[in-house]
């Protein structure tokens, strides 16, 4: 397993994020969710934040990235969505049309933490430390 590394850490932490948009209109086609994931890649590159795996449905995006422990998570997902909820209503007009408001996402989404291991496993690793 390779790891990450900054000055003072070795880490490992990848996170699934599924965005909705708002009211579930299905506006995403794959353009829209191109430039989404461009604008990901953008936005995140300061926020430390490296893209693993993108994929779309209609109405949702699911995301696979990497961050470093310090990434400040709810200010880059709220700069993330405003801005590119603002580019995609600009660039797409089909999709401003398609939303009862000014919002593209919904304001809720799910973020996950995932890793190589399951959590019923760290917990037995954790349980057996000292009793070797």
């Amino acid at each position: 397993m390779k790891m990450d590394t900054n000055k003072h850490s070795v880490f490992l932490l990848n996170y699934h994020l599924v965005l909705v948009v708002k009211y579930r209109r299905k506006v995403i086609d794959d353009d829209v969710s191109e430039f989404a994931r461009q604008t990901f890649e953008r936005i995140g590159a300061s926020y430390h934040i490296t893209l693993t795996e993108w994929n779309h449905d209609g109405d949702h995006i699911h995301v696979l990235f990497k961050a470093h422990p310090n990434t400040e998570m709810s200010k880059f997902l709220n700069a993330y969505k405003s801005a590119s909820s603002r580019l995609i209503k600009r660039d797409f007009p089909h999709v401003k049309r398609r939303l009862w408001k000014e919002m593209f996402w919904s304001r809720s989404y799910c973020l996950v933490t995932t890793g190589g291991a399951t959590v019923d496993v760290i917990r037995q690793y954790i349980e057996k430390q000292g009793k070797e």
